[in-house]
Order: C-alpha cells, then sequence, then structure tokens
C-alpha cells in the first residue's frame, strides 16, 4: 500500500482511552488481535501485524520501550525511538489503533509488583540478562490485562519470551491465546532486529553466518550427534566468523527449553544463540527436527 494515501494511524497514550476504543469495538461484536513492540519497526514486526489482522477483526500495536527489562549497563537510553514512522508503518500494515503509553501510564507511582515465571524463563537469556524476564514478564501481563485481546501475536525470533509468555499466560488463565510467527529474514539469512542498526558494514556481514552456523549445528543434532559437542563446534565456529564473544548456543527441547537427557535429541527442538559483535548483541535460533 502506498503509505502516502494510508489514513493517519490513531494513536493513543493511556489505558483508558485504549479501552474505550477497544469496548467500542467488542459492542460491534469484533474480534481484536494484538502485537506489543518496542517500537523502532522493521519489516520483523509487520509480519506479526498482518499476521494479527488474519486472526482477529481490529488490530492493536503496543510501542513501548519497558525500562524494567533493561540492565543499568545496556541500551535504554540508546534504544531507536521513531514513533512517527512507527505510526505509519504501522498504519501501512493493516494497524487500527496505536498504543503508545509513558512510562508513568505504566508504571504508576509506588508500583512495587512483580510477576516472576519458573521453566522457560531459566538459564539461557537469564544467566546473561537476570532481570530481563522479570521485565517481560510483569509489562506483558499488563499489556495483555490492558487491551484483553483475542490473540496476540509475538515474533519466534525471541523464542525462549515467547515461552515465557505462552507458560505466563496459561498458568494465570490470561483468556488471550499467544500465538508465534517464523522469524523473517533479509537476504542473507540475518534474522531482522531493531538493533541490526547499530552493526557497522563488516559487522553485518559477520552477523549473516550467524544463521548458517546455526542451520548445521541444528542438522548434526537432528542426525543424532552429541549435544554438547554441537554447541561446543558452533560456538567455536562463531568466534571464527568473527562474533567477539558467544554468550550461548545451546540446543533444548522445543516446549519447556529443558536440555535433552542422555546428550541426544530424541524430540522436537530448538537451537538458541546469543552472541556479541562490537558492542550489539545478536539472538537468533531455529528448530531441530529429529531425524535419527
Amino acid at each position: 500500500m502506498d503509505q502516502s494515501t494510508t489514513p493517519a494511524l490513531p494513536i493513543v497514550a493511556t489505558v483508558a482511552d485504549l479501552r474505550e476504543t477497544v469496548g467500542a469495538w467488542r459492542k460491534q461484536g469484533l474480534s481484536v488481535g494484538f502485537v506489543p513492540t518496542m517500537g523502532a519497526l522493521h519489516e520483523g514486526h509487520l509480519t506479526l501485524v498482518r499476521e494479527a489482522g488474519q486472526q482477529a477483526d481490529r488490530v492493536v500495536a503496543s510501542v513501548f520501550v519497558n525500562p524494567t527489562q533493561f540492565a543499568a549497563h545496556e541500551d535504554l537510553g540508546s534504544y531507536p525511538r521513531q514513533e512517527a514512522r512507527d505510526a505509519e508503518l504501522l498504519a501501512s500494515a493493516g494497524c487500527h489503533l496505536m498504543f503508545a503509553p509513558t512510562t508513568g501510564e505504566m508504571y504508576s507511582d509506588g508500583f512495587v509488583t512483580g510477576v516472576t515465571v519458573g521453566g522457560p524463563s531459566e538459564g539461557l537469556e537469564t544467566d546473561f540478562r537476570p532481570h530481563f524476564f522479570g521485565g517481560v514478564a510483569v509489562v506483558v501481563a499488563k499489556l495483555l490485562n490492558q487491551v484483553q485481546a483475542d490473540v496476540a501475536v509475538f515474533g519466534e525470533k525471541d523464542y525462549q519470551q515467547l515461552m515465557v509468555v505462552r507458560r505466563m499466560a496459561r498458568d494465570l488463565d490470561i483468556p488471550t491465546r499467544i500465538v508465534g510467527a517464523p522469524t523473517q529474514r533479509d537476504g542473507h539469512g540475518l534474522a531482522l532486529s531493531s538493533r541490526n542498526a547499530y552493526l557497522s558494514e563488516g559487522e553485518v556481514a559477520a552477523a549473516r553466518r550467524l544463521n548458517g552456523v546455526l542451520a548445521q549445528a541444528g542438522a548434526k543434532a537432528a542426525a543424532g550427534g552429541s549435544v554438547a559437542e554441537i554447541e561446543a563446534e558452533a560456538a567455536r565456529s562463531l568466534v571464527e566468523a568473527g562474533f567477539a564473544e558467544v554468550d550461548y548456543v545451546a540446543i533444548r527441547q522445543a516446549e519447556s527449553l529443558a536440555g535433552f537427557e542422555g546428550d541426544r535429541v530424541d524430540k522436537p527442538g530448538r537451537i538458541l544463540a546469543a552472541a556479541w559483535l562490537g558492542k550489539t548483541r545478536l539472538i537468533d535460533n531455529m528448530a531441530v527436527a529429529q531425524t535419527a
């Protein structure tokens, strides 16, 4: 769609206004889809919006850079922000309402409540960002409660986050159905990410080798190789590809993210990785299907 002819997207900044709009849709018998984002949108986000539009009559997208999931040394202050551009992109993808709350709207004075999710949150990202899933769980629980959508769409690129959100929604009886959408990649296989904007030209070239390393490792694991040996080999391959540091390469059970007993893949799995190029931390993952 030509963005110059796309109607301006309605934007609300308060929960009251959000609920008023969603309530009006409900009175018309319309279903509601939801896509939470931190803005700096790219094609990966817009794919989630289009998927929500396939599953519901109306789509809400939130744009909120959540401070509780950033540690003091992380990139909260420099995280890309482009609200006007985001609104244009959302409208072009078929979104009907943008929810752009302030930090004060989301976390009022005296806010002290936390949400702790065990199980799939353990290890991986938590080993390196122990604050992260506590912040994610709180903000997603609030957003799901605020929007009260029929379906919410999350990207599989943040696979551990998707599993944590699904577990939380199930455990807390949140009625919104949680849907995962496949990772969107550029023509070289690099997973689309707002943080890719931080990469230099040379770093982009190295980053585009990440998914290839994971695909090779996943194939070896699916064929019955030693999980521990394959993980270590993949980590070495990333360093050889130009990554400065590898936080983890891990092959886990797809649903629970628990490790495999016996050092072999014996049920559907997932290979996940986090590694550094300069000051930029990239994550990626893909399915591991048992073949042997």
